[in-house]
């Protein structure tokens, strides 16, 4: 299987040569597309009226327009179109289980092109991006700037190499979120990009960021974590936990294992989607053998219908998601021909 566009191995060129190859083979064909020339396409704080819908559980009570409401007998909100000074978070998962990959490219790797990419279309259009990077801990925080030099300082932060301290509880996923959430003064796009492998309790701080900021979570994933590979040839061996350190003695070419595994990953699959779904975000699920270009050229495109159809929900999971488990809710390719 060819490599994906614009995704390379983590050590294979300085953080500028890499961003010269996503502008010239992925920037260039998603500017426009992901980001107007003047204003953006999402919804939020702003003095430009776009559209009234029905009140949602989620949505600020200080945006109800009452005179509506009396009317029609049915809460109403406004709904404005955002500011053309957008700021954008992406909150960046780096630890352990982050730095994994079965085949040349790692999740950090399409982590790094990823944030990259979207990084320099915003900011190519007077944006500012920021970012908190969370691994064992708090380990950094770019404030909201709108270079290319800011760019250049993200990606080479995320390619830095970490020490694992192992500490045996996981990555507090619930902490990351809350410390993003502190860090944010104003309405905010927020990209927390995460394979959600951690300790659990992290879906209210979810939930709470995105009743307040714009939220696509990023959910990023690696075949091998689905199904183990072809056991021929396998036999016994040692696997090591990349967040806690404990290390198991598995016999992968054993059928009864494998069937085990399979079906604790695929619950393990379907309690997260839910999660996700259930979170008041966005969702867009990345693999280490997807196409970038692709991948976000669809998730725009199904952003704007949307926004076109004014579906008062977000759509529930990943439409990029090919096998989606049994019983999952229909997407919003699903909803628009409906």
């Amino acid at each position: 299987m060819s490599e994906p566009a614009a995704i390379q191995p983590a050590g294979a060129n300085a953080p500028d040569v890499l961003l010269r190859r996503l502008e010239w083979q992925v920037i260039r064909r998603l500017d426009g597309l992901l980001q107007g020339d003047y204003r953006t396409l999402w919804r939020g704080s702003g003095v430009d009226l776009a559209d009234l819908r029905e009140y949602q559980h989620h949505d600020d009570v200080r945006h109800i327009d009452w005179n509506v409401t009396a009317r029609l007998q049915t809460p109403y909100v406004r709904q404005f179109t955002e500011d053309r000074d957008l700021t954008a978070w992406f909150v960046l998962d780096v630890s352990g289980s982050v730095d994994f990959g079965s085949g040349d490219v790692t999740k950090l790797a399409v982590s790094t092109a990823l944030v990259s990419t979207l990084a320099r279309v915003l900011t190519r259009h007077g944006n500012r991006v920021a970012a908190l990077l969370y691994g064992d801990q708090l380990e950094a925080v770019l404030p909201p700037r709108s270079s290319r030099l800011h760019v250049l300082e993200l990606m080479q932060r995320l390619r830095q190499p970490r020490p694992r301290s192992h500490q045996g509880t996981g990555t507090a996923l619930a902490g990351m979120l809350q410390a993003a959430s502190a860090l944010m003064k104003r309405r905010s796009l927020v990209f927390v990009v995460s394979d959600f492998i951690g300790q659990p309790g992290w879906q209210d701080a979810l939930a709470r960021l995105a009743q307040r900021h714009d939220v696509v979570a990023v959910r990023l994933w690696d075949p091998l974590e689905m199904a183990l590979p072809d056991g021929a040839g396998l036999g016994l061996v040692t696997v090591q936990d990349a967040e806690t350190g404990e290390q198991l003695f598995i016999d992968a070419g054993d059928p009864d294992f494998r069937a085990r595994y399979a079906q604790i990953a695929e619950e393990q699959e379907q309690t997260l989607l839910n999660d996700l779904m259930h979170s008041g975000a966005d969702v867009l699920e990345l693999a280490t053998d997807d196409d970038l270009l692709q991948t976000l050229m669809r998730f725009a495109d199904l952003r704007r219908q949307r926004a076109r159809l004014k579906l008062p929900l977000r759509f529930p999971q990943s439409p990029l998601r090919a096998n989606a488990p049994p019983g999952a809710a229909p997407n919003l390719d699903e909803r628009a021909s409906a």
